[in-house]
């Protein structure tokens, strides 16, 4: 009779704990998909923010820039035509033609005079295309572009938002990169190898198109979307992943599984960096330098895509962390491995005269909370960071390692 009644209270327990149990799987794994999503776009955040906001970053950003032959080649070829376009051929020749028929030139030989509009033209533009090549290639303008871009640090904003002022500009669905203080200098380096003409040229201001298309303007908004929330996106991402493992039934495999779920959001970011350089090269202005641009499309987003293996690496670890503390035969034997290893190592040097005492005793009472305080202060470590790096994530998961391996070295075990 107890028998069945126990059997009864079985079935009548059943329909009732099985829903429950379904459902919290369904709210954990739904948490765990929204943490992965939001995981993306608290990289992107991140990244935007640093280089909004962040002037030494940005600096790190734009000035290897200076140095990279795609784009001191297409600012040399812009600098140029903007120089030439303002020098007045056909002014220099009618001053020659007035000047010879003042000498008492023959006619004959001021209409070659006149004829020499293609000639001149040519020489100018060779001569100050080598005058711009030398000012481009040279030290003094790595100095100028880096000054100049940490003075208008402020036009980064108006480059994603349209807001403020500066060296960088967003209008008419374009970016552009004022080189007027670089024309400037190449007037000066004309005037001092003879050109006395280049004096003349007016102040110029000219733009140097590196993106073009209907798309800006709707990724401009986002980005200013991404910047507000860029403080608090990554912190809201932790709390949904820890409420996404908390509510679940196997939280060890849920913690894997969202470490995977982070660390496929990283991939599929790290793809969409690649599609869309694809995408915004084909929607250039006509005439920009498809070279040019692809390199300032990879400085900008070089710490981006470092986030992204940072991110994917820390995903990587932290499951592979928690599948090794698991119950299953891979994990229990790398356990024992390890644990045999060293244990024979602490056996030998103990047997040498190693005498563990107090500390052994209080690393075998307290493990457990010294593993956890070594956890923690790994991740203290990564979060404090300023901008981890794949490398950093490394060698924090190698040290804590290091750290676990020596807490079970000096643990002799039960007195």
């Amino acid at each position: 009779m107890g028998a069945l009644e126990t059997a009864g209270d079985q079935r009548r327990h059943e329909p009732v704990h099985e829903p429950r149990h379904r459902l919290r799987s369904f709210g954990s794994a739904l948490l765990i998909i929204l943490a992965s999503l939001l995981a993306l776009l608290s990289v992107v955040a991140v990244w935007t923010n640093s280089i909004v906001r962040d002037t030494d970053r940005y600096v790190a950003t734009v000035a290897p820039l200076a140095s990279d032959p795609d784009v001191q080649q297409a600012v040399t070829r812009r600098v140029t035509d903007a120089v030439v376009q303002r020098i007045d051929v056909d002014g220099l020749v009618g001053e020659l033609s007035d000047a010879a028929a003042e000498r008492g030139v023959p006619p004959r030989a001021a209409t070659l005079i006149g004829g020499l509009t293609g000639p001149i033209s040519s020489g100018l533009k060779e001569l100050v295309g080598s005058t711009v090549e030398r000012v481009v290639s040279s030290p003094a303008f790595e100095t100028i572009w880096t000054d100049a871009n940490r003075r208008a640090h402020a036009a980064v904003d108006k480059a994603l938002t349209g807001q403020a002022g500066g060296a960088v500009s967003l209008k008419n669905n374009q970016v552009a990169i004022d080189i007027g203080p670089i024309v400037q200098q190449v007037k000066e380096r004309l005037v001092d190898d003879g050109f006395g003409l280049a004096s003349r040229i007016p102040e110029v201001q000219t733009d140097f198109v590196v993106v073009e298309g209907d798309s800006v303007g709707k990724i401009k908004t986002y980005l200013r979307v991404l910047e507000i929330l860029g403080t608090w996106l990554p912190v809201i991402t932790v709390l949904v992943a820890a409420a996404g493992v908390f509510l679940a039934a196997h939280r060890r495999r849920a913690l894997i599984g969202a470490a995977l779920g982070v660390l496929v959001a990283m991939v599929v970011l790290g793809v969409a960096l690649t599609v869309f350089r694809a995408i915004y090269l084909d929607h250039l202005p006509a005439g920009a330098s498809e070279a040019a641009a692809g390199s300032i499309y990879d400085a900008l987003v070089r710490f981006l895509r470092s986030g992204i293996r940072a991110v994917g690496a820390l995903a990587l670890v932290t499951a592979l962390g928690a599948f090794f503390v698991g119950p299953s035969r891979p994990a229990v034997f790398t356990r024992h491995f390890f644990s045999k290893g060293i244990g024979a190592g602490r056996d030998v040097a103990m047997s040498s005269g190693l005498r563990l005492g107090a500390v052994g005793r209080f690393t075998h009472r307290y493990k457990p909370w010294i593993g956890a305080a070594i956890l923690l202060v790994a991740a203290i470590v990564l979060f404090t960071w300023n901008y981890p790096t794949m490398a950093v994530v490394i060698w924090t998961a190698v040290i804590v390692l290091i750290a676990l391996a020596l807490r079970e070295f000096l643990d002799p075990g039960p007195a």
